[in-house]
């Protein structure tokens, strides 16, 4: 029975639900492409300063610890994730501001692409972010005290905190990372309309 009535499933309905056409007149569209490279810029500046920040803690820290050759490299790791991360960010987010009096199609071509390149670099977070390296260098320094704590379960408590952090980070940046994936692909879509109905 429910195969017959397959628009019965809400996802169906909401995906199949029509759209208001895509209505933003130049100065408008103007105005949204300058806040959002107000906003690009300022996560931009932000990433490249943390990452700088985080390859200065790491770096330091690498430079203290001499006991342990494990963690130590692991730390190393980490610090030249640091500088890698802020490298992407001035690559992928360093934009050429938009001239105030620009037309209306360079105006959207601009702010599309821009949209564009962020998805993309959204959609291959992971590579671009260095995150496996990230995660070997933690992995490094973990692991091996994770192993001496076999022998005094009492230091895994040590460990919780971390653990803990780690799992609400997860819970927090997967669905809004979704989340901001499907806005921009939304709004991508909707620009390419645009510019569809200003070429005819």
């Amino acid at each position: 029975m429910p195969s017959e009535f397959p628009m019965n499933d809400p996802r169906n309905i909401w995906q199949n639900q029509p759209t208001e056409p895509f209505k933003m007149s130049a100065d408008e569209l103007h105005r949204k492409s300058q806040q959002r490279q107000r906003k690009d810029r300022f996560v931009r500046l932000y990433s490249i300063i943390s990452g700088l920040i985080l390859f200065v803690f790491f770096a330091w820290t690498f430079a203290r610890v001499h006991n342990e050759v494990v963690p130590r490299i692991g730390v190393g790791v980490m610090s030249l994730w640091g500088i890698y991360y802020a490298y992407q960010a001035y690559k992928w987010f360093w934009q050429e501001r938009l001239a105030p009096d620009a037309a209306l199609n360079t105006t959207v071509q601009s702010y599309r692409s821009e949209l564009e390149k962020r998805r993309d670099y959204g959609r291959h977070i992971w590579r671009r972010l260095g995150l496996p390296f990230l995660f070997l260098g933690l992995a490094m320094v973990i692991v091996p005290g994770l192993i001496k704590s076999l022998d005094a379960p009492r230091l895994l408590l040590s460990f919780v905190p971390f653990f803990v952090l780690f799992a609400i980070w997860c819970a927090i940046y997967f669905p809004r990372r979704k989340r901001g994936q499907q806005k921009l692909q939304q709004e991508i879509d909707e620009l390419r309309v645009f510019e569809r109905e200003n070429r005819s």
